[in-house]
């Protein structure tokens, strides 16, 4: 792990392999850099892939805020550090949203963007019905207070609802995703999730000029098929790529075709 001391003296972590063309990788809530461990092995081929901690998750210290733009802050001083003056930017779930966040003050130095089972609305409400009911939401901060490894638990088997994944790849992605990383302080993770309930991202989505890749899985029941199918219509340059049986991490339950399309994409 690298690390970089924010203005306030905050520590923000990052995995870093390979060389070329950056690569920026933004994981989901309550995960860290380490769910991208195969994908960066692979990615690494082709690019200098960054895949960072954000704010009080993995190796990266907490902070008072955990809205998507104190996130993007944060990205944009370690990005700055970095000298990076253009790049390619995938976000996965909650990371996704980051990214769009991130794209508003970054817009010109983005060159690609590949979002992974993402929705610019966690929550339904306010005219958005491609969202979980907010009671849904409401009910898993309460259960993360009552007892947090459980609900983080049942959380990750949600990722995988409706698939075919077997026994053995299911405890290889447990201990690549999750123990090779380390899951966020209680107050973090609900703090994100009050974040996902409330925002709206809506009105941002025409302000992403670059080409983009909408990636779904369509069984999805954490981010709903439909809201990927919502980001397309509304980015400027966006195409969907929508993965049949596979539910909402499917670079990790069908890595190898994923990759393939990142690449692709990517290239």
């Amino acid at each position: 792990m690298k690390s970089f001391i924010l203005p306030d003296g905050r520590r923000m972590s990052w995995r870093e392999r390979g060389f070329g063309r950056p690569l920026i990788l933004l994981h989901g809530w309550a995960m860290s850099s380490a769910v991208f461990t195969e994908a960066m092995a692979v990615l690494a081929e082709d690019f200098r892939v960054l895949a960072p901690d954000l704010r009080g998750h993995g190796a990266s210290d907490a902070a008072d805020g955990y809205t998507f733009a104190d996130f993007a802050a944060d990205l944009q001083l370690w990005l700055k550090s970095l000298e990076l003056s253009h790049f390619r930017l995938l976000g996965w779930s909650m990371g996704g949203q980051v990214a769009i966040e991130l794209c508003q003050a970054l817009a010109g130095q983005i060159d690609r963007l590949i979002l992974v089972g993402s929705t610019p609305r966690f929550a339904a409400g306010d005219g958005w019905e491609h969202g979980l009911p907010d009671v849904q939401v409401r009910t898993m901060a309460r259960n993360l207070n009552r007892n947090y490894l459980k609900t983080m638990g049942n959380f990750f088997e949600l990722m995988f609802a409706g698939e075919e994944v077997s026994a053995e790849r299911y405890r290889q992605v447990i201990d690549l995703a999750v123990r090779a990383g380390r899951l966020p302080e209680p107050e973090v993770a609900i703090g994100a999730l009050e974040t996902l309930r409330c925002a709206d991202q809506r009105v941002l989505l025409s302000g992403v000029a670059c080409p983009a890749l909408v990636m779904q899985g369509d069984r999805d029941v954490i981010t709903l098929p439909e809201a990927g199918r919502y980001l397309v219509e509304k980015l400027p340059a966006a195409r969907l790529a929508l993965l049949p049986g596979i539910s909402h991490a499917p670079f990790l339950s069908c890595p190898q075709e994923v990759f393939r399309q990142w690449r692709e994409f990517l290239a």
